[in-house]
């Protein structure tokens, strides 16, 4: 993607990746809390403000990775864990499908997983429960009580972090793996009852030489989803 010269914004968002694979390097509490304070300058109707994030480091981070695998990992307990909302369609069609595939085959073949290597995919989806070796593990929710606009706000809201983060040299996986789960995370960070789990997000420092970061996204030409209409 080409971006103006000297436009950080632009570059910030252009080289936006879901990484999946980080450094244990540490990232400062200091710089979290900045990319966090940006973030929320994200606009929502009557400044609602809807968003909620829970900031899990060192052992709180290390714990509840545990206890999500611990069920992940137990296909007759994981089976009764299912999220509180659908985030993908119950029916896939064209193009999506397609897209969902192509990234889909994309991952597994740089990393050398075959069609028929459930264990394998297994193990890597399970990847997502460990925030991907991340050092700064975020959790987000939303108050019950609330609805579909202020998901929307939610939405700007997220991107915002993953803008900041980049512009800080940080990277990020924002994952809705975590919502089937929700159940095992309440009772983890002790939520209200009126919190629903939005998704959870991957926080830290590429690791370059890892194979799975060398997955790069295509974009649609604007020409095939844009009318201008003057």
């Amino acid at each position: 993607m080409n971006t103006p010269d000297n436009n950080p914004v632009d570059e910030a968002i252009a080289s936006r990746r879901s990484i999946r694979a980080f450094l244990p390097t540490p990232v400062e509490r200091a710089t979290i809390r900045a990319i966090l304070a940006t973030a929320s300058r994200a606009p929502s109707g009557t400044n609602t403000q809807p968003w909620r994030v829970y900031v899990l480091t060192g052992k709180a981070l290390t714990g509840i990775s545990k206890n999500i695998l611990s069920v992940y990992n137990n296909p007759d307990e994981a089976a009764q864990h299912t999220s509180e909302y659908a985030y993908y369609p119950n029916k896939w069609i064209s193009p999506y499908l397609e897209r969902r595939r192509k990234i889909g085959w994309d991952l597994y073949g740089l990393l050398g997983i075959t069609r028929d290597d459930k264990t394998a995919m297994h193990q890597q989806h399970g990847r997502n429960y460990v925030f991907f070796d991340a050092p700064v593990g975020l959790i987000f929710s939303i108050d019950r009580v609330l609805e579909k606009g202020s998901w929307l706000d939610y939405g700007m809201f997220l991107q915002n972090i993953m803008v900041a983060a980049r512009a800080r040299g940080l990277d990020t996986c924002p994952q809705a793996a975590f919502t089937p789960f929700h159940r095992v995370i309440h009772s983890y960070l002790e939520m209200n009852d009126n919190e629903t789990l939005v998704c959870g997000m991957s926080l830290g420092y590429a690791d370059n030489s890892a194979i799975e970061n060398r997955l790069t996204t295509e974009r649609e030409a604007v020409d095939d989803w844009v009318s201008f209409i003057d």
